[in-house]
C-alpha cells in the first residue's frame, strides 16, 4: 500500500501539471502558463504569413537561422500558406508567425505544444517581441548560433504585452562620443530586453555631433575640444584634442537599424542652454558675442543662446528643418534644462524681447523663466507644424507653459507629479531611480571613476528595480504617464566597456519597471533569472557588466 501511494505521489502531479518547468525571461511576461512535454526546435520549420513585413520576417529568418547555426541542423524558412491566426498549436508542425489584427499593438501571444508553436500579434513590435521571448527559452548559445544545451520550448501559453508604451533609454553621445558600431551594439541590447526609445543626446556644450547641411561649421569647429577634464578638478585639461559627429548618412543608417528592432531614435537637440557647441562656431548667437569654446569641463555653463535675437530661432529652426528630415520620430526631445538666466538678466535685446513680450515677475516665475517658456512655446508651434511633438525636461514647468508639450521628468518625482496633475503627458526618468550614470554600489572605491560621491546618489541594482511610477500620483493623473526613461550620461565614462558596464545588469532593472505591472515585479525572481541566464547572454554577445 506504502509502495502504490508513493507511485501516486509522483505520478499523480505529472498528470494535473502541478509542477510546471520554470522559464528566465526578463522583463518577465505578463502571463504564462506552462503545461507537460516540450516543442523540439531542432530542424524545425519557420513560416510566417505573406501579410507580415519584411523587417518582422527578417527577425524570424534571424532566429531560425542561429537555431539552424547551433544545432547543426537547418531550420527552413517559408511562407505559411492557407493557415489562419485560428489555427490550434496543436495542429501545427512547426513555427508559425500568424497575424491577428485583434492582438494589441505591442502585445503578443505565443501557444506551444509537441507538435508546433503559433506565434500571433499585429504588427512589427509585437512579432518582434515573441521572437526575443522565445530567444530567452532557449539556451543563451541561440544569439550567436553557438550549441549546447537542451534546444526544446516547454508547452504551453505566453499572453505578454507592455505596461507602457514609452519605454526608453538615453544615450549620451556628447560628453563622450560613440562611434557607429558601438551604437548599434547599444541598440542591440535594448532590443532584446524589449525597450523601444533611444533618446539620442546629440548637441551639448561639450560637442555638437549632428552634422547640419546648412550649417557645415558646426561639425568641422563645434564638434571638437581641445581637451577633457581630468578627473574631478574641474580646473584641468588633458589638451588632447576630443571630438566626432555623424555624418546624416550615418544617422540614417541608425535610425534605420534600430526600426528594424522596433526601437524609435529621439533625438535631442538641447536649447537654450547647454549651447556651447554652437555658440563656439556662432558666437554672434550669443549675448556677449564671445568667444566662446567648446567646453573641456563637465557642468553648466553660463553662456546660453541670446533669445533676443531673430537670428537665434532662424538658426534653430533651419537646424530643425534638418533634423525633421532624419528623424521620422513623433517626439523632438528641446531640452529645456539647466539653462542660467545670468547672461538674459544683463542683455538688452533679451530684455527688450521680455518688455516686447509683457513679461513680469510673479509667483509664476521670473521675466527671465518667463522668456524661457516663450522659446519653448515658439519652438514647439514650429514644430507642430511640422506634425512633431515636443519633449523637454521638467525645467520647462517652470512659469508658464504651452499645452501640448511632454515633460520628461529627471530632477526626482516631483516634476512629473506637478505635470501630470496639471494635465501634461509625462515621461518619469527620475535621477533618483533612473541615472544609470550613478554608481552602482555604496563602496565607492570598488567602482570605476564616476559622478557619484554621495551614498544618497547610489543607484544599486535593487533600487532601480523598485522604482513605481505611479507613487505620489492621483489616480486620476496616472494616465498622463507615458512611460519610463534610464539615462546614461557619459561625463566620465570614456570608453565602451565602462559604457556596457554602467548599463548592465541595471537596464534590465528599468525594462522590468516599463513592462511589468507592478504586481507583477518581484525582485528575487529577476535576480535568479539574471544571474541563471542573462548574464550567460551579456558573455556571450561580449558584453562588459557588473556580475551580480
Amino acid at each position: 500500500m506504502k509502495k502504490l501511494l508513493l507511485l501516486l505521489a509522483v505520478i499523480v502531479p505529472a498528470f494535473l501539471g502541478a509542477k510546471a518547468p520554470s522559464v528566465q525571461i526578463t522583463p518577465q511576461p505578463r502571463e504564462i502558463k506552462l503545461g507537460n512535454g516540450t516543442f523540439k526546435v531542432k530542424g524545425a520549420g519557420f513560416n510566417y504569413e505573406s501579410s507580415l513585413e519584411e523587417r518582422t520576417v527578417k527577425a524570424i529568418a534571424a532566429l531560425a537561422d542561429d537555431i539552424s547555426a547551433a544545432t547543426g541542423k537547418v531550420s527552413s524558412l517559408a511562407i505559411a500558406a492557407g493557415v489562419g491566426s485560428s489555427a490550434a498549436a496543436s495542429s501545427l508542425k512547426g513555427v508559425y508567425f500568424l497575424e491577428d489584427k485583434a492582438v494589441p499593438a505591442e502585445n503578443y501571444r505565443i501557444e506551444i505544444s509537441r507538435k508546433g508553436v503559433k506565434v500571433t500579434a499585429s504588427e512589427h513590435n509585437g512579432f518582434f517581441y515573441a521572437v526575443q521571448t522565445l530567444r530567452q527559452l532557449l539556451p543563451a548559445g541561440v544569439y550567436k548560433g553557438v550549441a549546447g544545451g537542451k534546444w526544446k520550448l516547454p508547452c504551453g501559453v505566453i499572453s505578454d504585452g507592455p505596461r507602457f508604451g514609452y519605454r526608453g533609454i538615453l544615450l549620451d553621445a556628447c560628453r563622450h562620443f560613440w562611434s557607429i558600431d558601438e551604437t548599434k551594439k547599444f541598440i542591440d541590447i535594448m532590443a532584446i530586453y524589449k525597450l523601444n526609445r533611444l533618446h539620442w543626446h546629440l548637441t551639448e556644450d561639450q560637442g555638437w555631433r549632428l552634422e547640419v547641411k546648412k550649417y557645415p561649421e558646426l561639425v568641422e569647429k563645434g564638434a571638437f575640444r581641445s581637451g577633457t577634464q581630468i578627473g574631478y578638478d574641474r580646473e584641468s585639461s588633458d589638451g588632447v584634442r576630443y571630438g566626432g559627429y555623424y555624418t546624416q548618412e550615418q544617422i540614417k543608417d541608425i535610425v534605420s537599424y534600430a526600426w528594424e528592432r522596433g526601437i524609435t531614435v529621439v533625438p535631442e537637440l538641447d536649447l537654450p542652454g547647454h549651447m556651447l557647441g554652437a555658440l563656439a562656431t556662432y558666437p554672434q548667437l550669443g549675448c556677449t558675442g564671445g568667444p566662446y569654446e567648446v567646453w573641456t569641463r563637465w557642468g553648466v555653463s553660463k553662456d546660453v543662446l541670446c533669445v533676443g535675437k531673430e537670428e537665434t530661432f532662424a538658426f534653430l529652426e533651419g537646424v530643425l528643418d534638418e533634423v525633421c528630415e532624419l528623424f521620422p520620430s513623433e517626439y523632438i526631445h528641446i531640452g529645456g534644462d539647466e539653462c542660467p538666466k545670468a547672461r538674459w538678466e544683463t542683455c538688452p535685446l533679451c530684455q527688450a524681447r521680455a518688455d516686447e513680450l509683457g513679461l513680469v515677475s510673479d509667483d509664476k516665475g521670473t521675466r527671465e523663466q518667463k522668456l524661457q517658456n516663450y522659446v519653448t512655446a515658439r519652438i514647439q508651434a514650429y514644430l507642430q507644424g511640422k506634425g512633431r511633438k515636443v519633449i523637454g525636461w521638467d525645467e520647462i514647468l517652470d512659469g508658464d507653459l504651452a499645452p501640448g508639450a511632454t515633460i520628461m521628468s529627471w530632477r526626482g518625482t516631483k516634476g512629473g507629479e506637478k505635470a501630470a496633475a496639471n494635465g501634461f503627458d509625462v515621461i518619469m526618468s527620475p535621477n533618483t531611480y533612473c541615472y544609470l550614470d550613478y554608481s552602482q554600489s555604496l563602496d565607492f572605491k570598488s567602482e570605476p571613476l564616476g559622478i557619484t560621491r554621495k551614498a544618497s546618489r547610489a543607484l544599486p541594482l535593487e533600487k532601480a528595480y523598485g522604482y513605481e511610477p505611479y507613487d505620489g500620483l492621483p489616480a486620476e493623473a496616472t494616465g498622463h504617464i507615458l512611460g519610463v526613461q534610464g539615462n546614461l550620461w557619459t561625463e566620465y565614462i570614456a570608453t565602451p566597456e565602462h559604457l556596457e558596464y554602467m548599463l548592465l545588469p541595471r537596464m534590465l532593472a528599468i525594462a522590468e519597471v516599463q513592462w511589468c505591472p507592478a504586481d507583477a515585479k518581484d525582485f528575487a525572481r529577476f535576480h535568479s533569472a539574471l544571474v541563471e541566464h542573462q548574464q550567460k547572454v551579456f558573455e556571450i554577445l561580449g558584453y562588459n557588466f557588473r556580475k551580480e
